[in-house]
């Protein structure tokens, strides 16, 4: 008796959700519901990917040049004298996989004529994809490499520069870059001053990280080149360390810190880019709720069809109360109908949204100028914690718009019900 009055509900549900004159498609009323459930969904799982994308890519070309922790000093002048000591300090720590120093010096690159471009020069280890290393700078060699071996090292030094500021230097393998600075230490004795000093380096490779601020202004040089461009004697800016796990970087930073106190401090690699993380989370939750007041007016939608239904059937269900069948049968029935209304758009939204996302991310569909958002598409990235959430979502917030219209129809009274007009 159950399993009848069960496949008599649905048979009534259907049967509702159906066009008046005997077809089998849905009403029109009821595919204008499911499209707004479709819509809702596709959206949110388009957005919430390509926020989740975004984090990702910039996140993954960020720690390109950038190291999980950096191990600064307090003070103006950014210079860590005694580094050698404090690199194997620094190394003795738990969860520290691997530590370099590093030093880095702003100044103007020019070919010797009137065009100049601002340069971040910045000394690391020398080495080649294959040696240790604390940032994945040189796996992004496209020419020469990052072996920091000039043609004639006793006279000009190495360089290797990104590819946007070797284009628009008219740069290859082999020219020669001027870079002016202003760390001489000598002063001028009749204008004041520092006096500037020309450098000269021997591009010997190029690079390419899909990160616009590295490939745009960022030259990489030895050590100790970098430590006499800029005027820093044996010193160095500070020291790059690379952890077991990125997301164990702040962890390892206290420990850091308590290692080696005053004047010692770190720097993970979320403070390093800190307000453009914020920004994108911020965004990301601004975003989402936006984009869950769709599912919220779908749910009206859904509420106005089922009440809209229950105007029509009104008399019909009067008949089936009078016949016997219960109230929780009747409420049951329009459940079902809102049910079905929220399974096949989240459905239908899936598919969309999963489909939408898959293509702008296989197909690059979406170019975006790299000079304003560090990356050249529109970067999309599926987690199925995120889909499982907005499905579960859009399915619970469905069942909950039936309830009112499922409790009136079965407070429907049958007398009333069959003489309502």
């Amino acid at each position: 008796m159950s399993a009848n009055l069960r496949r008599l509900e649905f048979s009534i549900a259907w049967r509702y959700l159906r066009s008046r004159r005997g077809s089998r498609l849905l009403s029109f009323i009821s595919v204008i519901a499911v499209a707004g459930v479709v819509v809702g969904v596709s959206a949110l799982i388009v957005i919430i990917g390509v926020m989740n994308g975004l984090q990702t890519d910039l996140r993954e070309k960020i720690l390109v040049g950038s190291p999980d922790l950096r191990v600064l000093t307090y003070g103006s002048e950014l210079r860590m004298p005694e580094w050698q000591a404090t690199l194997e300090r620094v190394r003795a720590i738990p969860g520290v996989v691997d530590v370099a120093p590093f030093v880095v010096h702003q100044g103007v690159a020019t070919r010797g004529n009137t065009y100049n471009e601002q340069i971040t020069v910045a000394g690391i280890p020398a080495g080649d994809s294959g040696s240790a290393q604390v940032t994945r700078i040189r796996d992004h060699a496209t020419f020469g490499d990052f072996r920091f071996e000039a043609s004639d090292p006793g006279n000009v030094p190495p360089i290797v520069i990104g590819y946007l500021l070797a284009n628009r230097l008219s740069l290859t393998v082999g020219s020669r870059l001027s870079v002016i600075t202003a760390s001489s230490g000598q002063m001028n004795a009749i204008f004041g001053g520092l006096i500037p000093r020309l450098q000269e380096f021997e591009v010997t490779g190029i690079f390419s990280t899909g990160m616009y601020e590295y490939d745009n202004a960022y030259g990489y040089t030895s050590i100790a080149v970098a430590q006499d461009f800029a005027g820093l004697g044996t010193a160095v800016t500070g020291l790059e360390v690379k952890t077991a796990d990125r997301w164990s970087a702040p962890a390892v930073g206290d420990s850091i810190e308590a290692t080696l106190r005053d004047p010692f401090y770190t720097v993970d690699w979320q403070e390093q880019n800190l307000s453009l993380f914020r920004a994108l989370k911020l965004e990301k939750l601004g975003m989402t709720v936006i984009l869950a007041l769709i599912i919220m007016v779908a749910a009206f939608n859904i509420v106005s069809t089922l009440t809209m239904v229950v105007r029509d059937k009104t008399r019909e269900i009067g008949i089936l109360k009078a016949m016997g069948l219960r109230a929780e049968s009747i409420r049951t029935i329009f459940l079902l109908q809102g049910l079905f209304i929220g399974v096949a758009g989240t459905g239908l939204g899936l598919v969309v949204g999963v489909g939408t996302g898959i293509a702008l991310e296989r197909f690059e569909l979406i170019a975006l100028d790299p000079s304003v958002y560090f990356i050249d598409h529109l970067p999309v990235q599926l987690q199925v914690g995120d889909i499982t959430s907005i499905v579960l979502l859009s399915i619970a917030v469905a069942v909950v718009a039936t309830l009112h219209p499922a409790a009136t129809a079965a407070k429907l009274y049958p007398i009333e019900a069959i003489r309502s007009e």
